[in-house]
């Protein structure tokens, strides 16, 4: 299975490193009380690797902490930290920085989305996501590009069909409509989706219009995921051809918080927007 840096286990991280910060002991002090390696103890508490239930335990004796609700409280972390994930079955198909960003998703609360040149994914129409698969891996079998689009229909319905379904604010420039993948007919369907998935109340999708200029977004895509309880948890994730980059550092999370802010005025409308879409959609009937 491919390892995943879960929110639970950087929960967990964090407050394993604010116990010991608390103590004014160094990450090698308790390496050297516990026995393990210093990287075993830095890895834990940046969520970078997994722990079990009752090595929490002794790192809590260690750190002389007796409530048992926060001992109870933490073991769970670890636990929840290492269950089954529902895309373990396509560990063969996608790398570990797709893993990470689903495992992410799965546990966030809300995301805001900007795209520069393709639908966002989780709007994605299958026939649009397999015809974007085959473009963009030519060499892939054609079981993998399905097993690839199932994980992109498997993410959809985990993140907006569950029982508290994510929070989408999804702003796409006008260039991601009007870029033909596949053919006329995916992309007409395409747009259609976009149209109805915009009166989700939990969806939101704007358009930036070509007559807007230059904007914030004209360096990249980039999504920021929002996780409930700590704020210092969400995360951005932007993606190159041959690796992708996660900023947590307040700083980072900040300037592309303005940077969705100046893109949402920037953008139309909802209103307009759906207006835009369905324009659009018509031209490519």
């Amino acid at each position: 299975m491919v390892a995943t840096p879960t929110v639970r286990r950087r929960m967990l991280g964090a407050e394993l490193r604010k116990i010991r910060e608390a103590l004014d002991l160094t990450v090698d002090e308790v390496a050297s009380r516990l026995g393990w390696h210093q990287s075993k103890v830095s890895r834990l508490e940046t969520g970078r690797s997994g722990v079990r239930a009752n090595e929490v335990g002794i790192m809590l004796d260690v750190y002389q902490v007796t409530d048992p609700e926060t001992r109870e409280a933490l073991a769970a972390l670890a636990r929840e930290g290492k269950r089954r994930v529902w895309w373990q079955p396509y560990s063969d198909v996608i790398s570990q920085r797709y893993a990470s960003f689903i495992s992410f998703e799965a546990e966030a609360v809300s995301a805001r989305n900007f795209e520069s040149s393709l639908v966002p994914g989780l709007l994605q129409t299958g026939d649009y996501a397999r015809s974007l698969i085959r473009q963009l891996r030519p060499d892939a079998a054609p079981e993998v590009v399905n097993a690839l689009v199932d994980v992109r229909l498997a993410r959809q319905n985990a993140a907006l069909q569950r029982e508290d379904p994510l929070n989408l604010w999804a702003i796409v420039d006008e260039s991601a409509l009007r870029r033909m993948v596949g053919n006329r007919t995916i992309m007409a369907r395409q747009l259609h989706q976009l149209i109805t998935a915009s009166k989700e109340p939990h969806v939101t999708l704007q358009v930036v219009p070509f007559e807007a200029g230059a904007h914030p977004g004209i360096h990249g895509s980039f999504v920021i995921l929002e996780f409930p309880v700590r704020n210092d948890l969400d995360v951005v994730y932007t993606e190159a051809l041959t690796s992708s980059l996660y900023l947590e550092r307040d700083d980072d999370v900040g300037a592309y918080s303005k940077a969705f802010d100046r893109l949402r005025a920037a953008a139309l409308d909802v209103g307009p927007s759906r207006r835009l879409i369905t324009q659009i959609a018509k031209e490519s009937e």
